[in-house]
């Protein structure tokens, strides 16, 4: 019962963990009434640019999700210098946002009569610099590059179902450990507090059985006919690995031997000693 309980525990501080940080991104994302008061604020700056302190900015149109539309009452001429620093200018200061595209369009017919792009990725493209826009009825749309944000339902999806495959594995593997039957007339050695069975491929201590595999049994095998004395690495190599034909490195003794220290912690008095530039020596005190 307390793995389950462990386990759904688990879940439980994932998912806090997961609503939290959405709540976080939320928290970030900038509210539409204040965006609005933000391009209105370019459009009259706009305007006092032009000599204009009269006339009025229209309300702020969402066309789509991403792209708004500054117009005016009346018609009125600029730099194009004027409105790309101005823009960077005012989104720097609030910031807003640092990628966007800017178009600058006739009221009647609608089409782009000047436009420049800020990108903080692949660099901003602000052509036209210095041209003289001419008095006239314009309408500016700023459309806002769509954040990419990280859907943390199907993290939880995905932890879940790992979460479970797991705990069932270790479960699967422990049982198998525990699950290990052994007649009581088969030999074994005695390694301090371990009965090594070398035919079952099995380590016993009290009731506790942990299993080996075939290169952990040959390697404790050798090193229980060598107790005391340095175990060269070439003869481990050798003997686990190149007498069946296989090729490996010192790495990999290296592994084998760490593997085999794991599954005799039990018993303190059992210890490898790397002895460097040879190999390991096996003691029992």
């Amino acid at each position: 019962m307390k793995p389950f309980i462990l386990f759904g525990s688990s879940i439980i501080i994932i998912f806090i963990l997961i609503s939290a940080i959405a709540s976080l991104n939320k928290k970030d994302e900038i509210p539409k009434k204040h965006l609005e008061v933000v391009l209105r604020d370019i459009g009259h700056q706009l305007l006092l640019s032009a000599k204009d302190s009269s006339s009025r900015v229209l309300p702020v149109r969402q066309i789509d999700e991403n792209t708004y539309q500054i117009s005016f009452q009346n018609d009125f001429g600029f730099i194009s210098d004027t409105l790309i620093n101005l823009v960077q200018r005012t989104f720097q200061k609030s910031g807003l946002a640092n990628n966007y595209i800017v178009s600058l369009k006739n009221c009647i017919p609608k089409e782009t009569v000047f436009a420049f792009e800020i990108n903080s990725q692949a660099g901003n493209l602000t052509p036209c610099r210095g041209r003289k826009l001419e008095v006239g009825c314009y309408a500016i749309e700023i459309e806002f590059f769509k954040k990419t944000t990280f859907n943390y339902l199907w993290l939880l999806l995905l932890i879940i179902p790992l979460g479970i495959a797991g705990f069932y594995v270790k479960n699967k593997s422990r049982k198998e450990e525990e699950q290990v039957s052994i007649p009581d007339d088969n030999d074994y050695l005695q390694l301090g507090s371990f009965r090594f069975y070398t035919d079952n491929n099995v380590l016993k201590i009290e009731d506790k059985s942990i299993a080996l595999s075939e290169k952990e049994t040959n390697a404790l095998k050798i090193f229980a006919e060598n107790i005391n004395q340095v175990v060269e690495r070439e003869k481990l190599m050798k003997e686990i690995w190149e007498d069946k034909g296989l090729v490996v490195i010192s790495r990999n003794v290296d592994v084998l031997v760490s593997k085999l220290r794991k599954k005799l912690t039990d018993d303190h008095s059992i210890k490898f000693i790397n002895v460097p530039g040879r190999g390991y020596k096996f003691i029992i005190e």
